[in-house]
């Protein structure tokens, strides 16, 4: 066991081949079984289940990086610490729990907005739960821009290489620099509750890293959802016409508005050519391409939604802001490009 202050893991940083990041050595050539003298090989098994390898690796990658992540957030604690002639708690009750304070405003603001999530909860009980819950969220968030401050403050090498999947853009739709680099391939399901919670998030990220970030949005519905695969269809229909962004942000929008009749209604608000929308949408036309993109995705090791690559590093449900920035900045970095002054 090691000490911990508060949730910063005190260790050292040893990177060697068994942290490398890399993912884990093909399968070696030759069969992996021999059945009445037919032999199947590695390579099929490996084909066989290549999406549940993919997702096995990136999480592997995801555990190597968070535990690294809160090394070095402890090591930059204790460099500051130091700096500044105080102990490393001191510092954090300064920087973090002192900025991290729920008022009592704020708990009973929140709790007169929720109060049918709190259910036979006593009030004083509920606001408890609120304070409680509210706290730890403002010091988790205080806590990553904190170690972002110190990232810029000292110099900090990440060496850990990030396990990428190979992931395809083609010709899907791509919003914002054609020549950013970073890439965020999207894989949605418009009738999906966790990706339209996610919107917020997506507008904040693409905000916060402007051209430095391009979008690429691909199709991936679930098979309970029924509406989704017509949503996604009525957007590649509407794309057809040069407008899939603007039918993306309504379905979105409206993401309880997903009747066929109302993907039609949706494409009169943007005064799409009526006729050819509908003929698109009731023959069918687009359902191969979002066929296509559900097996793509699957091969990639998708299983639900949302799931985002950055620059083919796996970010699966509705992250939060810091998630991402904390890829992106990554990948930012290990190109030498300036960081957004602001997030």
């Amino acid at each position: 066991m090691r000490e911990r202050v508060g949730a910063w893991t005190v260790g050292v940083l040893v990177l060697g081949a068994a942290a490398s990041g890399q993912p884990p050595a093909e399968a070696p050539e030759g069969p992996a079984a021999i059945v009445a003298g037919k032999a199947i090989a590695t390579k099929e098994v490996d084909e066989l289940v290549r999406g549940q390898l993919m997702e096995l690796r990136a999480r592997e990658y995801q555990l190597r990086s968070q535990a690294l992540d809160a090394l070095v957030a402890q090591a930059l604690l204790e460099k500051e610490a130091e700096a500044r002639g105080v102990t490393p708690e001191a510092l954090q009750k300064a920087e973090i729990e002192t900025k991290a304070v729920v008022t009592e405003a704020e708990a009973r603001a929140f709790y007169e907005s929720n109060k049918a999530r709190f259910g036979a909860t006593s009030e004083a009980d509920a606001l408890q739960q609120i304070r409680t819950g509210l706290g730890q969220q403002r010091q988790n968030e205080r806590r990553a821009a904190f170690a972002r401050e110190l990232k810029a403050k000292y110099d900090v090498k990440v060496l850990l290489e990030p396990y990428r999947v190979p992931v395809e853009v083609g010709s899907a739709p791509v919003r914002g620099n054609p020549k950013a680099p970073v890439t965020v391939v999207e894989f949605s399901d418009f009738q999906c509750p966790f990706c339209g919670r996610a919107r917020p998030t997506v507008a904040r990220v693409r905000e916060t890293y402007g051209d430095r970030l391009r979008w690429v949005f691909r199709h991936f519905p679930l098979d309970f959802h029924a509406q989704a695969q017509k949503a996604g269809e009525a957007a590649a229909c509407a794309g057809d016409q040069g407008k899939f962004w603007e039918m993306h942000d309504l379905l979105w929008a409206n993401n309880a508005k997903l009747q066929v009749a109302d993907l039609k209604a949706h494409a009169a608000t943007l005064g799409l050519d009526a006729a050819a929308f509908d003929q698109c949408l009731d023959s069918g036309r687009d359902a191969a391409l979002v066929a296509s993109d559900v097996a793509a995705g699957q091969g990639y090791g998708v299983s639900g939604t949302p799931a985002f690559f950055v620059n083919g590093r796996l970010l699966t449900g509705a992250q939060p802001f810091d998630a991402f920035a904390q890829v992106i900045d990554d990948e930012l970095r290990r190109q030498g490009i300036a960081l957004p002054a602001a997030k």
